[in-house]
């Protein structure tokens, strides 16, 4: 399928804005990264504690930064997740005995801030099954509901199965809805009445990261992304000409640092999500690139009277419409996950979106023009260290007599 058909663009010749842009956005972004001593990391890579809390009602983020801000030192992210009664509670943790103690900190803190004062009774959303088994053995016992220590374990296993099942995901908001789950009679209901409530929130997940831990995924990221594009290079040095791999790992590298810069610039924050997000990047860069190239090996021989540029110049239009409808259904999927994909993965696209804007120029405006650039380069160094040509004496013609 072709979008255009036997098109005559002068990319060559719009080269330059296009450049200009790109220097303009890498000396902006990198200085960015220098201002502020690096990338902004996440929690994956500087240490810290990750909680997930959804709450009954619309929860207040400015209480819940106010209220940890108090007992926990450091930096504290709380972001909404989009669509839901659900935020993410980052907190900047890097002395190990803090980290130790960061559960129950927060755990902690959302309990005094946001729980509901009911005595003694156990809050059923955020219980686990040895607390809610213990809350009810003796009660039960009581009653003309008598169950062994199996069937209790039992009954209390498909309580929560139901509590943590979608829509509820974890909150209930009425005890009367379990009277439908396997076992529970309208006694055992009374007495979870009795002995439980539902809480106004529950813990949807933690994740605890050491700071030790942090600094060896940030090595492990970088050599991971210096690798890929040291690999890449090395294939398409073999498979074309070294001139063509270094034009693009330097096309691919300019994406990356752009987009790194865009995050600095606009504060956002490193993950593991975006380095995956980055290395999909690399590699998508690298294909499309690796595309016109082909293109230009195959006409080589066949417009040997034609200068490189032209070669380089029809080499694009011919693959334009590949070019066209690759990235820009890539670049559809990409924003839409960014629009819609929530909080948790509002990182990875727009690393992506970013990517695949800066990836697909950049194979067209940037590594084009750097390869005619290095080839040229190359044909002058080479004929500048080509051996002078022997002189030749002139033989005078003898008189005939």
């Amino acid at each position: 399928m072709e979008i255009f058909n036997k098109t005559n663009f002068d990319f060559l010749g719009k080269k330059m804005p296009f450049i200009i842009a790109s220097l303009v956005l890498t000396v902006v972004g990198v200085g960015s990264l220098v201002l502020k001593g690096g990338p902004k990391y996440g929690i994956d890579f500087k240490g810290g504690t990750v909680t997930t809390v959804r709450f009954q009602t619309t929860p207040n983020e400015d209480q819940i930064r106010k209220a940890l801000a108090a007992k926990i030192p450091g930096d504290i992210v709380v972001q909404q997740v989009t669509g839901q009664n659900e935020v993410i509670i980052s907190t900047d943790l890097r002395d190990e005995k803090e980290l130790n103690e960061a559960r129950a900190v927060v755990f902690d803190t959302l309990k005094s801030t946001f729980g509901a004062a009911s005595g003694d009774k156990l809050d059923i959303n955020t219980a686990t099954q040895a607390q809610l088994a213990d809350k009810l053995r003796g009660p039960l016992a009581g009653t003309a509901t008598s169950l062994t220590e199996p069937q209790l374990q039992e009954l209390v296993k498909n309580i929560l199965t139901y509590r943590d099942a979608a829509p509820r995901s974890g909150l209930l908001g009425n005890l009367d809805s379990l009277s439908g789950v396997s076992g529970i009679t309208a006694e055992v209901v009374n007495v979870l009445k009795q002995q439980t409530y539902p809480g106004p929130y529950t813990i949807r997940g933690f994740d605890l990261v050491g700071p030790k831990v942090g600094k060896e995924l940030q090595s492990q990221a970088l050599n991971a992304t210096l690798l890929a594009l040291a690999g890449m290079l090395i294939y398409i040095a073999f498979r074309f000409e070294f001139v063509y791999g270094l034009a693009a790992v330097i096309a691919v590298f300019h994406d990356v640092i752009i987009t790194v810069g865009l995050f600095s610039l606009l504060d956002k924050e490193i993950s593991l999500t975006v380095i995956a997000a980055l290395l999909t990047l690399v590699g998508f860069s690298m294909n499309d690139t690796i595309v016109i190239f082909d293109r230009i090996r195959e006409n080589l021989p066949q417009m040997r009277r034609e200068s490189f540029d032209n070669v380089v110049n029809l080499s694009i239009n011919q693959t334009l419409s590949r070019t066209i409808l690759t990235s820009g259904l890539t670049f559809l999927t990409a924003l839409a996950l960014w629009l819609f994909g929530g909080q948790v993965l509002n990182g990875f696209a727009f690393a992506l979106v970013a990517g695949i804007i800066f990836g697909t120029y950049s194979s067209i405006f940037i590594a084009a023009p750097i390869l005619i650039y290095l080839r040229e380069w190359m044909e002058k160094r080479r004929k500048g260290n080509a051996p002078p040509a022997p002189a030749v004496t002139p033989v005078k013609a003898k008189a005939l007599k």
